[in-house]
């Protein structure tokens, strides 16, 4: 090859955006004169190499666009330390059929039992199959509503709620809310309803929800779209961070006895 040649090569293919393939080309040319190998297979593997990394930063950009606060993966969930999960539900959610449906999940139980591990876990595995994800803490997000609505944008920032493929809404009951932000809640599940997919999490039984909205009415409007096509799974076990506490010889205060779940019609509700 030419040296003309050679800098015309590397130069068109900066200005085409192939960056990988630019970098491997030199040596996959030596590679393949050594091992005697065609063209065809030298530009199969530099174009492979090229896809293979666009496709993961396509990935990583999903993911820091997701925002969350943590990475955790199904792999790594301990589904010995919380025997009242049934792991084929799981691996059912992780087909993200749930998010081609347009259906929800919503993962309830006392604190540090996994309800977030879970709920970023399918998130990842959504943002690796090309959908949009967001991550979003309950109370922060709705105070940052209510917020961006005393500035006349709230209703671009809910629209963003609303776009996302799957949206992860994290720690419901945790912190109370105002009137203004269950509001708020009830337009971000209207908003979705039956469009896309959301996540909840929460540490209070349905029957709570009235009280962590201020308004039993509308927890039963919530509760209605939410439910209307879902999947609860109620987890039971105990806190990872208690046990951690314990085993570390920690005295671990003892959990209260969480209320039956309320049953509603339309919802598929797992008990593993």
């Amino acid at each position: 090859m030419s040296g003309l040649a050679y800098e015309r090569l590397h130069a068109n293919l900066r200005s085409l955006g192939l960056p990988t393939l630019e970098r491997h080309l030199d040596g996959a040319l030596e590679q393949g004169s050594k091992n005697e190998r065609s063209l065809t297979e030298i530009l199969d593997e530099l174009f492979e190499q090229e896809r293979k990394t666009r496709q993961a930063n396509l990935v990583e950009l999903r993911l820091r666009v997701a925002g969350f606060p943590v990475r955790k993966t199904l792999e790594e969930f301990d589904y010995k330390a919380q025997p009242s999960i049934d792991p084929k539900v799981i691996e059912e959610l992780a087909t993200l059929r749930f998010v081609h449906n347009a259906e929800n999940v919503i993962f309830l139980g006392p604190a540090g039992v996994g309800k977030t591990h879970l709920a970023i876990a399918l998130g990842l595995e959504a943002a690796r199959s090309g959908l949009s994800v967001t991550y979003a803490s309950a109370g922060r997000t709705l105070r940052k509503l209510k917020e961006a609505g005393e500035r006349g944008v709230g209703e671009r920032v809910l629209r963003n709620l609303g776009n996302a493929r799957l949206l992860i809404f994290d720690e419901i009951g945790y912190l109370p809310w105002d009137r203004t932000m269950a509001h708020l809640f009830f337009r971000i599940v209207e908003n979705r309803y039956e469009r896309a997919s959301t996540i909840f999490t929460s540490n209070k039984v349905y029957s709570e929800w009235g009280e962590v909205l201020g308004d039993p009415v509308l927890a039963s409007a919530v509760l209605d779209r939410i439910l209307h096509h879902s999947t609860t799974v109620n987890i039971k076990g105990e806190s990872y961070r208690l046990r951690a506490k314990r085993r570390a010889g920690t005295p671990a205060p003892l959990l209260p006895m969480e209320s039956r779940m309320a049953e509603k019609s339309h919802a598929r509700t797992t008990e593993g």
